[in-house]
């Protein structure tokens, strides 16, 4: 394929204009910076570049020299999901924890302080939130990050997020549409597929895109999934059903449509990102998302190449290009007239601990003695959902360490963890950590054999609460966040 991409024409420029590419490392590459002038209008950042607000205030104004109005874009829920504290765990319980103690105004509050620190590092552009209605217990790679099973109080709360967010002056990219709730499968790794018919589909998964919109919400997410009641065909990335005869139109959204991540299985795996990035445009995307797992200039080479070749073979119609080239472009202008505007209302520190703190609730399922000398905190640790990742430490052992010294804590796995569990602790206490017992049943057979013989052991469940209450007590935080830690450890001390 020729290279197109050595000079600035107006296809070059567009094309890169499209791309919300990732980079490695905690300083922009010469190669981004050379884009940015060449026409690339966003960048995607990670874990893997953050390693300070400091730094990362240092790299997005790197960035911002080399283009005044770029759109830093992060993957930042909170909770579970954290990119801004990927080594110590989110100050901000998440989505799931919000909708449990279903106070709007708290989670207008939370999203706004999550704006404010965010625009203090210089990012504009925010990957959340989570408007997917967790209708499926199963559901592998939602769970806590939704707010809820009920449409209605799910749409509720996207709408105070992205109010939230956005009064900070950084755009809300709601996703994944057109609902990501009603899975089984991990679109990361394979292709999910929804068969709720239509009635279903308008009332549950899409009530709360409408609040979004609604709201204001400056960005949309796809979702790579088959909805067969809307395209039979194509994933709801690729498809022209979904992005531009049902969102655009019978929905009436102007902003900017980004995909999810194009490297993910359910795309990269049946299309490959190239094809699937000319097939998205074509369907109505705005904004190519490749950061994840690809973070180099040859991916972005690759990708811009094929763009142009596209509109020049005549498969992408270049008013297509322009058009969703434009939409990113605007969205620069807002987010650049917003960082001259100040946020209204003061800065709330502590709203986090105390959003978690009211989402704990304790059943005492039995007797209950209180927890004074130090215990035993043995997690069980199920494997890392592929949007949360590995790095980010949870639970609640480091709190329980430094509320009662002498605490020690294991990790386990596996069916026979019960038993290990109770070798370890060697007669103290137990407290059993767990996150989404329901869907893992080596841990509902662990925490059996636990339980049975130690039955004092208090139990934690750091995820969707779906299991029967069982431990003495049981405390369920839903969510992970190191602030959910904190405000279980609380708990169990205060008895």
């Amino acid at each position: 394929m020729t290279t197109f991409t050595t000079g600035t024409d107006t296809l070059t420029r567009d094309a890169l204009a499209v791309l919300q590419p990732g980079f490695a490392g905690t300083t922009a590459p010469d190669w981004v910076l050379r884009r940015l002038g060449e026409g690339l209008t966003s960048v995607g950042l990670f874990g893997r570049n953050i390693a300070s607000p400091g730094q990362l205030a240092a790299l997005t104004g790197q960035l911002r020299a080399e283009r005044p109005d770029v759109l830093v874009a992060i993957d930042e829920e909170g909770g579970d999901v954290t990119r801004l504290e990927v080594r110590t765990g989110s100050s901000f319980p998440g989505n799931h924890a919000l909708g449990a103690v279903d106070d709007t105004e708290l989670t207008r509050s939370v999203a706004a302080e999550l704006g404010r620190r965010l625009a203090a590092c210089g990012v504009n552009f925010n990957w959340a939130p989570s408007a997917d209605v967790n209708s499926n217990p199963d559901n592998p790679v939602i769970g806590v990050r939704s707010f809820g099973a009920d449409a209605g109080l799910v749409a509720r709360h996207t709408a105070a997020y992205v109010a939230g967010l956005q009064s900070a002056g950084v755009a809300a990219c709601t996703k994944h549409f057109p609902g990501h709730g009603d899975t089984a499968v991990d679109s990361h790794l394979a292709l999910p597929r929804i068969d709720a018919d239509a009635a279903v589909l308008a009332e549950r998964e899409l009530a709360p895109f409408r609040a979004a919109i609604a709201a204001g919400s400056r960005a949309v997410m796809s979702a790579h999934l088959l909805v067969p009641a809307l395209d039979p065909d194509h994933p709801g990335t690729l498809s022209r059903r979904v992005l531009t005869d049902l969102l655009r139109g019978e929905l009436g959204y102007e902003g900017l449509i980004v995909t999810d991540g194009m490297e993910m299985q359910a795309i990269a795996g049946r299309y490959g990102i190239e094809r699937g990035s000319v097939l998205a445009l074509a369907a109505g995307a705005d904004a190519i998302c490749v950061g994840g797992g690809l973070a180099d200039e040859e991916t972005v080479r690759r990708l811009c190449d094929t763009l142009v070749e596209a509109v020049r073979s005549g498969e992408l119609p270049e008013e297509r290009l322009a058009d969703a080239a434009e939409r990113g472009r605007a969205l620069a202008r807002w987010t650049a007239e917003a960082r001259r505007s100040p946020s209204p209302g003061d800065p709330e520190p502590e709203i986090g601990l105390t959003a978690a703190r009211r989402a704990v609730t304790v059943t005492r399922t039995g007797p209950t003695a209180p927890v004074t000398a130090p215990v035993y905190v043995a997690t069980f640790s199920p494997e890392a959902n592929i949007a949360v990742g590995d790095e980010t430490p949870w639970g609640v052992g480091a709190e329980l360490e430094r509320l009662l010294p002498g605490t020690t804590t294991g990790h386990f796995t596996g069916t026979d963890a019960g038993a290990r569990v109770l070798e370890a602790a060697a007669g103290r206490r137990v407290v059993a950590v767990v996150r989404d017992e329901h869907r893992h049943p080596w841990m509902r057979t662990a925490l059996d054999t636990l339980l049975a013989a130690a039955p004092d052991t208090v139990v934690v469940e750091m995820g969707v609460p779906q299991s029967a209450p069982r431990g003495t007590p049981y405390i369920a935080t839903r969510g992970a966040a190191r602030v959910c830690g904190v405000a279980a450890a609380e708990a169990i001390v205060a008895g």
